[in-house]
């Protein structure tokens, strides 16, 4: 498995549990990434295709994310996050492998499944889209098995200290001790958390993927 934009691994940790092999790449330097990793340029990597079986990527997202153009102009930022959704997706198909593109609510995927840290027991949310080039079915959320309000959350109107369902990992709450166990990931910093996904997502989508492998190639 190729796991581009592969930041500090919570793709590639889930993939292996699926059964890959795991190779990372990504532009900034991760001296979490559980796996070989190279840094360079995800959109024009080191390797070559015919070594791997598939791909998976995570192109950035921040554009994606719901509110966070108004919260930049609030803070009086004028970033500007460029999407590689569609550059990503033309280099996924010109390799000819099956292929994973991970991305935020809101992003520009093609009939993707949605999964939810509620649905494997965890007691985060975080919504994630995964547009798959192989059927893969999603799983139903499960908030309701999150019925107790008791995580500390940012919000603090009036000072007052709400508490959330779910722990939310990202931010600056006093939970963070709460984040690794939530997201099922002990290796990383709290930073690489905030931009993680726990790897029961790409465990789950790995079944599929290597069921749509191990059939093409018995085919």
């Amino acid at each position: 498995m190729l796991d581009l934009f592969c930041g500090a691994g919570g793709c590639a940790v889930g993939y292996h549990r699926a059964g890959f092999d795991v190779v990372g790449v990504d532009i900034a330097p991760q001296p979490n990434y559980p796996y070989e990793f190279h840094q360079a340029d995800a959109l024009d990597p080191p390797v070559f295709y015919d070594e791997f079986d598939a791909i998976h990527a995570s192109p950035p997202c921040q554009e994606n994310v719901k509110g966070m153009a108004a919260v930049n102009r609030a803070r009086g930022r004028t970033l500007d996050h460029a999407s590689l959704i569609v550059p990503t997706r033309e280099l996924l198909i010109a390799s000819g492998l099956p292929y994973v593109i991970e991305n935020v609510e809101g992003a520009d995927l093609i009939n993707p499944i949605r999964l939810c840290g509620s649905s494997f027991g965890l007691s985060v949310r975080r919504h994630r889209l995964f547009e798959c080039s192989f059927s893969a079915m999603a799983m139903p959320c499960a908030h309701h098995l999150q019925s107790e309000a008791k995580y500390p959350t940012c919000w603090r109107p009036n000072g007052e200290r709400r508490m959330a369902k779910a722990v939310q990992v990202y931010g600056n709450p006093a939970g963070k001790h709460l984040w690794p166990e939530a997201m099922g990931i002990d290796w990383m910093t709290s930073d690489e958390l905030a931009q993680a996904i726990p790897p029961a997502y790409t465990e789950h989508v790995g079944g599929y993927l290597l069921s749509a492998i191990t059939a093409q190639v018995s085919a």
